[in-house]
């Protein structure tokens, strides 16, 4: 499977050339980014904010039957069941060989029967930044009950990108004793791939 970082909660994910693309960004929704052409078999949506939701940003094309197995978990994008920023969608992908999941804009604290469907993972997609999202310590101390084999942050502030009021990339990793810095913006994710902290470089 390869998983390629497209900026802040966006990613393309590929597998026996299918691919599916998570989270697209609108143009000025993100500080600092603007998302590249990209195109994809289909497209999946934690929900419908600017910075998550703009499907038309990806070019659709039709491909053979899907590897996917799909698996949706609803959970809130914020602690008082969605009050503040409504619901959000966890998306598991299995393509027989791996299984990750992207967490989409998690704000809130994971029932247990849902933790349950996310053990086991091969790679987790999760946001570190906080104030919109759950921060960086929840994030680790949800990995560490998960214990995925791969860990990769997203939704997080960097140099020249990113919302200025959530943390950057520096408050998750410097929790961590695992990380892996990438000089690209794709991981090739299969059973070799050692336990780690994955950071992907931001191709602009």
């Amino acid at each position: 499977m390869k998983i390629t970082w497209l900026g802040h909660s966006c990613f393309r994910v590929e597998s026996g050339g299918y691919a599916i693309v998570l989270d697209p960004y609108q143009d000025g929704a993100v500080p600092g980014l603007r998302l590249p052409g990209v195109s994809a078999n289909e497209v999946l949506c934690s929900h419908e904010h600017r910075d998550h939701g703009a499907r038309e940003k990806v070019q659709v094309e039709n491909g053979g039957p899907s590897p996917f197995q799909v698996t949706v978990i609803s959970t809130y994008h914020d602690d008082r069941q969605g009050a503040l920023r409504g619901e959000n969608r966890i998306h598991i992908l299995d393509d027989g060989q791996v299984r990750i999941a992207h967490l989409g804009d998690l704000g809130c604290e994971l029932e247990q029967a849902q933790k349950e469907q996310l053990k086991g993972l091969d790679a987790v997609l999760i946001p570190v930044g906080g104030f919109y999202t759950i921060d960086a310590a929840a994030a680790r101390a949800l990995v560490e009950e998960l214990a995925p084999r791969v860990t990769v942050p997203m939704h997080y502030r960097g140099d020249g990108f990113g919302y200025d009021e959530i943390s950057t990339l520096e408050a998750y990793a410097g929790l961590c004793e695992d990380v892996t810095v990438y000089k690209g913006n794709t991981l090739e994710l299969d059973q070799a791939v050692p336990p780690q902290t994955a950071v992907l470089a931001l191709e602009k």
